[in-house]
């Protein structure tokens, strides 16, 4: 089983390369975003109070999405390839709460996988996908907060990992298929 953690920030292409190593190697996705929109649309309790700290710029505490990804991870059942957890962990004790996690399941984390990208690239990217989807928090003044948030409590994750043995350095920037081959070698590696 291959657990990894898609690591960069936001607009780093996290879920543009998560959803080639699920077409590659059979992988399972959790994307916190993704969970997270879908709650807010339904208009869920978990999705108003969620909404809140997204139009802050904030992130969501701690407890609440260990909650939801273990919710998540279970639904997948025992005999999986393994879970992408893409915008999870954000910051280091929500890492070794998901290592808890997936420990009490006899599982772990087989890799964090890090795409690096220059932060003018990562505003130029993000304004352009507000533009093409109408995502709200897709503005210039959420995405300066959230690269604020990303690299204040954030960044300090790459260490985190390091010093578990499991940092993988991509650079984010370029073609795509290069970019996706080089994470693939990581992968293959495991």
């Amino acid at each position: 089983m291959k657990n990894i953690v898609i690591f960069g920030a936001p607009g780093s292409g996290k879920g543009t390369q998560s959803d080639r190593l699920i077409e590659k190697y059979g992988l399972n996705h959790i994307s916190t975003g993704d969970v997270l929109r879908a709650e807010i649309k339904k208009g869920s309790d978990l999705g108003k109070t969620a909404q809140q700290y997204i139009d802050q710029g904030q992130l969501i505490p701690d407890d609440l999405m260990v909650s939801i990804l273990a919710s998540v991870y279970d639904a997948f059942g025992r005999e999986h390839s393994g879970v992408i957890f893409d915008g999870f962990p954000r910051t280091i004790p929500q890492a070794e709460a998901l290592k808890a996690m997936l420990a009490e399941r006899g599982d772990q984390v087989a890799a964090m996988i890090e795409l690096d990208v220059p932060e003018d690239e990562l505003m130029k990217r993000l304004l352009l996908r507000g533009q093409q989807s109408g995502r709200a928090d897709d503005n210039e003044e959420t995405i300066k907060k959230r690269l604020v948030v990303y690299h204040s409590q954030t960044q300090p994750l790459i260490d985190w990992y390091r010093k578990e043995g499991l940092h993988h350095h991509i650079d984010g920037l370029g073609d795509l298929d290069r970019i996706f081959h080089d994470i693939a070698a990581v992968v293959d590696s495991l």
